[in-house]
């Protein structure tokens, strides 16, 4: 969970030291942007081939590796006097969260009996989304206070605490020897469709997420000071929705994804149509932070059930395909923006959340594809 959470501040710490850095290394804020852009396309590009490549390596010391590039990475920028060489760093931390989150899940899940998996892997996605709550606010206040080094440096320090936690104490075994590795219910076709559902609900949040703030000043109306204060009520709902569909994720399966998507699509479609009423809009922004969260995380808990090889290989595959949702979502706002102003970014994204439920609604309708009838027959070449 600490590995979680500082993985994930540091992917989005640049967002609250934009200014900072900027000045500091004189380039521009767009060019700093670029630091979280070419994060998201890097884990996006990443995941698959080098789960692939590291799929006979004990998890142990693949995660250990991985921590020690994200401390040395974050040494790096911590230290770093040219763009150059922090946009560098920051893509080496990028590929080591790419593994990170096809690797821990199955780990983590396998330490534990089947019947909790969902909890675990809640147990993740809450640290994951304290890292928007707590991590990055809190390294903005701490950059602010003194230098933006000084918060990434930080960052350094939790990572050798994961890092010496899991060298130290995580079993090792072989990958495919433990007990997470495969699917309980290998399904081709439904593995297709979440990772489908997952990468439209991702554009499609995105595509409004991206210019919230400019939503809610521009629409709603909102002073600067009250858009900074909706926002940490955006992250907390986004916290309170990963904690009760966690809950419940190991009691209700089947319906926690079809829940999160339609959650998010009336979020987004009730900003668009009555973003100009406050209260309203305070409304839907919850609904739709609340669903936020918990997509990404229930469809890696469906990685775990429906995989048809191996479950981290499944796992790099739907954050790739995640990741890759929240760069086109960036892309289609800033074309519809000119087009249609920033309400149409949020019923373009609420439409294109529509289509997942869409997607969701047709998987169910088609009959099941098991991969050669169970996991048991599987031969290793098939799983591979």
């Amino acid at each position: 969970m600490l590995a979680a959470f500082t993985f994930n501040t540091a992917e989005n710490l640049p967002v609250g030291l934009l200014e900072l850095i900027s000045g500091s290394l004189r380039v521009s804020v767009s060019a700093v942007g670029l630091l979280v852009t070419g994060y998201g396309v890097t884990v996006a590009a990443a995941s698959v081939p080098l789960a692939h490549v590291t799929r006979t390596v004990p998890r142990r010391h693949v995660l250990a590796g991985l921590l020690t590039a994200l401390v040395l990475s974050s040494v790096v920028s911590a230290l770093a006097t040219s763009y150059w060489l922090l946009l560098g760093a920051r893509l080496l931390t990028a590929l080591a969260q790419g593994l990170f989150w096809a690797v821990m899940g199955p780990v983590a899940v396998g330490l534990f009996a089947p019947e909790v998996r969902g909890r675990v892997v809640a147990a993740l996605s809450i640290a994951g989304s304290l890292a928007l709550v707590l991590g990055v606010p809190a390294g903005t206040w701490l950059g602010r206070q003194s230098d933006w080094q000084v918060p990434i440096a930080m960052l350094a320090a939790l990572g050798l605490v994961s890092l010496v936690t899991i060298a130290a104490l995580l079993p090792t075994s072989r990958p495919e020897e433990e007990p997470a590795a495969y699917a309980t219910s290998p399904d081709v076709r439904r593995f297709g469709t979440v990772l489908a559902a997952g990468a439209l609900s991702a554009t499609g949040a995105f595509a409004g997420y991206t210019y919230i703030v400019k939503f809610l000043g521009d629409v709603s109306g909102f002073s600067p000071s009250t858009v900074s204060v909706l926002l940490v009520v955006f992250g907390v709902a986004c916290l309170a929705g990963v904690s009760i569909t966690g809950a419940l994720l190991d009691r209700f399966p089947q319906f926690a994804l079809p829940t999160a998507v339609a959650t998010q699509a009336v979020g987004m479609i009730g900003l668009y149509s009555v973003g100009t009423h406050p209260v309203a809009t305070v409304t839907f922004l919850v609904l739709m932070g609340g669903a936020l969260g918990p997509v990404f995380m229930v469809a890696q808990n469906e990685m775990l059930h429906c995989a048809p090889g191996r479950t981290d290989i499944a796992l790099a595959s739907n954050s790739g395909a995640y990741n890759a949702g929240i760069a086109a979502g960036a892309a289609l706002g800033a074309l519809v923006l000119p087009l249609a102003g920033v309400r149409g970014t949020f019923l373009a994204g609420g439409l294109l959340t529509v289509g997942a439920c869409a997607v969701l609604l047709g998987g169910r309708l088609l009959p099941r594809s098991p991969l050669l009838g169970s996991r048991n027959r599987c031969s290793v070449g098939d799983l591979r």
